[in-house]
């Protein structure tokens, strides 16, 4: 049951701050947080101002007034602070217009859900992704004109089996799927992390011990809508930093931080409803797929390389994006076979569960614009009846070359989804879902901040490769 304004000022009586909160761009929480006295009913309807100059890809000096409307059905109570609190997701507007703001990246998520029922195709969209992490005992790292370093450390990691003082067991390179402790350093972390999301609202299904050495985790979060989810990857992400924090760790969703081993992606899992038919199901069709479902994954491998340009956003996105590491580079689809960028779960033959699972996003992304893009390529598929070609159900990466050559993969760069975004994205500006307004604050950002810094830059390695030449 949605809950109101009065609900929330009902809960703000038994705290002594309320943490107001909202998402940039990139992604990344802000808050600020005013005495609980303050919240009343007309918080939720005149807002509270907040200077958007100051936040990445927002507005420009000359026009940084903005307002934050907080969003009462958001609210749950924090798990880390030691001061009682209540946090509130907020929507942001502009205040001279009192319009939703175009750079909102929740508000693009809204306007998917509605533009899904403006179709017709549906009425509601379900969503479940696996945002994968490493949880390290220590990191340090640092970029200046005459160095460049990072160094991470973990206890269960394969490099500290000779330590001096070593008790054994520690996790080989993909060796770390399902290990019980001692090898699984992790159990009671992740369980302390669980007990803080259930007790914030978020619904979890399961935690382990995922592939990589060093602490690689997953947590598994409960199916919800697409505003939903994408607000509780934002509180999942806050959860589990802060509760490793709390334990003298340190948690992170970049998604390589390390070499030589797997890193972390967050599988989306999908599926589109009518009430309560799954439109994506069809008994008698491919791994029990609809030809709507269909030609929903043939909107998102003809789309795959611009949408990498929001689902896996970062120049360390495509250290993970190679061949080897389970990573999904291949442009195809195929049930239960991880080596596609698109898989069909098979584990249930119940109408409820089918659903089409796209591999290529991680955890760095918006979770936003990564919901609602995947969303609009699925449904740019379906309006044009993309076909998506014949499965592949066999292993890609052990084709032989002559064979491999005939599959499209993902781009390698960040550059390279930027680029494709820039040739294809009028699939996004649909019912005025994406505006170009924010997709050009997007691309030049990356470009400026992220792209021309890391290309500009020796890498430690180059030293390796070419001191001595």
């Amino acid at each position: 049951m949605l809950k109101t304004a009065a609900d929330v000022v009902k809960m703000g009586k038994d705290v002594d701050m309320v943490d107001l909160r909202f998402t940039d761009l990139l992604g990344t929480w802000h808050h600020f947080t005013i005495p609980a006295r303050e919240l009343d009913e007309e918080l939720f309807e005149a807002g509270i101002g907040f200077d958007g100059s100051s936040i990445r890809g927002f507005q420009e000096t000359h026009e940084s007034d903005m307002l934050l409307i907080p969003d009462p059905d958001t609210a749950f109570k924090d798990q880390i602070f030691e001061v009682p609190t209540l946090v509130i997701i907020c929507d942001i507007f502009d205040p001279v217009t009192l319009q939703p703001y175009s750079r909102d990246s929740r508000y693009v998520a809204k306007k998917a859900e509605a533009y899904l029922k403006q179709t017709g195709i549906a009425d509601i969209s379900y969503w479940g992704p696996e945002a994968e992490f490493f949880i390290f005992n220590t990191v340090r790292y640092g970029s200046n004109t005459n160095e460049a370093f990072y160094h991470i450390d973990s206890e269960e990691a394969w490099w500290n089996s000779g330590a001096v003082g070593g008790k054994g067991g520690q996790i080989p390179p993909k060796r770390g799927y399902f290990p019980v402790p001692p090898a699984d350093t992790l159990q009671d972390v992740r369980s302390r992390i669980v007990m803080a999301l259930e007790a914030a609202g978020v619904p979890i299904e399961l935690h382990h011990h995922e592939v990589a050495t060093a602490g690689q985790t997953e947590i598994g979060m409960r199916y919800s809508t697409l505003v939903r989810m994408a607000d509780s990857i934002l509180m999942y992400k806050y959860i589990v930093k802060n509760v490793a924090r709390k334990n003298g760790l340190t948690a992170t969703f970049m998604p390589k931080p390390l070499f030589g081993d797997n890193g972390s992606g967050m599988h989306v899992h999908q599926s589109l409803w009518n009430g309560n038919t799954n439109v994506f199901f069809d008994d008698s069709g491919y791994a029990q797929l609809s030809d709507t479902a269909r030609y929903y994954i043939g909107g998102l491998l003809k789309h795959a390389p611009a949408l990498l340009a929001l689902v896996a956003p970062t120049t360390n996105s495509y250290r993970r994006l190679a061949p080897g590491f389970e990573a999904p580079v291949n442009l195809a689809y195929s049930q239960r076979n991880r080596s596609a960028v698109c898989r069909i779960p098979v584990y249930s033959k119940s109408p409820k569960a089918k659903r089409i699972e796209f591999r290529a996003p991680d955890p760095s992304c918006n979770p936003y614009l990564c919901l609602a893009a995947l969303l609009m390529a699925g449904l740019d598929g379906i309006q044009n009846q993309i076909d998506p070609g014949e499965p592949m159900d066999k292993d890609l990466y052990g084709l032989p070359p002559e064979e491999a050559a005939k599959i499209k993969q993902v781009p390698g760069s960040l550059e390279a989804v930027m680029a494709a975004l820039q040739a294809d994205h009028e699939f996004l500006l649909k019912g005025d879902v994406f505006t170009p307004d924010l997709l050009s604050a997007y691309m030049a950002y990356k470009k400026q901040a992220e792209i021309d810094p890391v290309r500009m830059r020796p890498h430690p390695y180059e030293f390796t490769l070419y001191y001595d030449i």
